[in-house]
């Protein structure tokens, strides 16, 4: 066998245990979505019982399960709500793009501009406390019911969480390591560019992670209020017509959802964080 070259042994071993740690923080994390679905089903079950709710009204897991694979007409029903989720995750893909994408121009805006910082965040704060119900009316008639409102209304939901926490993380940035880009003939732009956004990785990905559920929470409430589409349309028609067992299944299914694609945020975070060097994940 070649020997490795003098301290070739010393400069893998940090390369394989960032590797390993990546590993167990995934399998931590695939194991804790896994017990949160566990603990819900288990409290789902328990508090039916508790509260003695109505058969009609209340489905347990067995009864959502058989409506989505046990029935004659499951396999319709698959096809129906997986076209319902297919626009659901479109519109919530849309609002999730504009709100991640608006609150990161907005915090370097903010960053760079402690008199801009003044006008943007009562403005954020202002959007995130007006309910979207009493939004709705006024931003379908300025941009109908398209995919404009579908992005305007993920997007509220989404910016102010994330616009916090990239500026949070955005300023992040020490005086020392500012000085040094400044030394060396660097811009302000530059610091930002090179050294702000790098730092404040830990505070995007936590922001995606929030962003991801709140998007799909976005779309849903665009959907019952303007567009009349996907899931958020259908339960609200499927509970007017009392298809108790049908409302069950679509939220069993767009919760699951959310919960994956959290997941799957988790673990893309897990993966460029261990890239460089620094713990990722939820804590």
């Amino acid at each position: 066998m070649t020997a490795l070259l003098p301290g070739a042994e010393e400069a893998t071993a940090p390369v394989a245990g960032r590797t390993g740690s990546t590993l167990r923080a995934v399998v931590r994390q695939v194991a804790t979505t896994v017990l949160v679905i566990g603990v819900v089903v288990l409290l789902w079950v328990v508090a039916l019982r508790v509260w003695d709710v109505s058969p009609y009204v209340g489905k347990t897991p067995a009864e959502v399960w058989t409506t989505l694979f046990g029935d004659d007409d499951s396999a319709e029903l698959r096809t129906e709500i997986w076209a319902l989720l297919q626009q659901t995750l479109t519109d919530a893909a849309v609002g999730f793009a504009a709100g991640m994408l608006t609150a990161v121009v907005l915090a370097a805006v903010v960053v760079r501009s402690k008199a801009l910082e003044g006008a943007v965040m009562p403005v954020a704060l202002v959007l995130q406390t007006v309910p979207l119900i009493a939004l709705a009316p006024i931003l379908i008639l300025l941009v109908g019911r398209g995919y404009g409102v579908v992005a305007i209304m993920s997007a509220i939901v989404v910016l102010f969480p994330a616009l916090v926490n990239i500026v949070l993380g955005l300023r992040s940035v020490t005086p020392q390591m500012r000085d040094l880009v400044l030394v060396y003939g660097g811009s302000p732009s530059t610091v930002l560019l090179k050294v702000g956004f790098p730092s404040a990785l830990p505070a995007l990905f936590a922001s995606v992670r929030i962003a991801v559920p709140g998007a799909l929470t976005g779309a849903l409430l665009a959907e019952w209020l303007a567009t009349g589409k996907g899931i958020g349309y259908a339960v609200v028609s499927a509970a007017n017509r009392s298809q108790n067992a049908r409302v069950w299944a679509l939220v069993v299914v767009v919760s699951l959802t959310a919960l994956l694609l959290y997941l799957v945020a988790q673990l893309v975070e897990t993966a460029v964080l261990g890239r460089f060097g620094r713990p990722g994940g939820a804590r």
